[in-house]
């Protein structure tokens, strides 16, 4: 996957078009991102211990991979790999061709 977490993302369809936020969970076999304060859904939670009163919770839901893309230097920006001379392959943006780090 493109994406990881800690990352800053920009979506690009759907509800929440043209917001961005940081990945806080990679689901691989999901194909799905977790952006935080992006994709909201209410959640009716059970009393507990912690919770006694119980009541609906909103928290994050996950977005497919394919409605996201990375944001590097302040543009969004699909992601290219660049072979080294010694073999080893690095991440770099299609948009200005610079190393992406992390």
């Amino acid at each position: 996957m493109f994406v990881k977490k800690g990352m800053t993302v920009k979506v690009i369809s759907g509800n929440h078009k043209g917001m961005e936020g940081k990945v806080l969970h990679v689901f691989p076999k999901k194909q799905r991102v977790l952006v935080e304060g992006i994709n909201f859904i209410k959640k009716a939670m059970r009393p507990t211990q912690e919770n006694p009163s119980g009541g609906v919770v909103e928290k994050e839901a996950p977005v497919h991979v394919s409605n996201v893309m990375i944001v590097h230097g302040g543009q969004a920006s699909r992601i290219g790999y660049k072979k080294l001379d010694d073999g080893s392959k690095i991440r770099i943006s299609k948009k200005t061709n610079e190393e992406i780090e992390a």
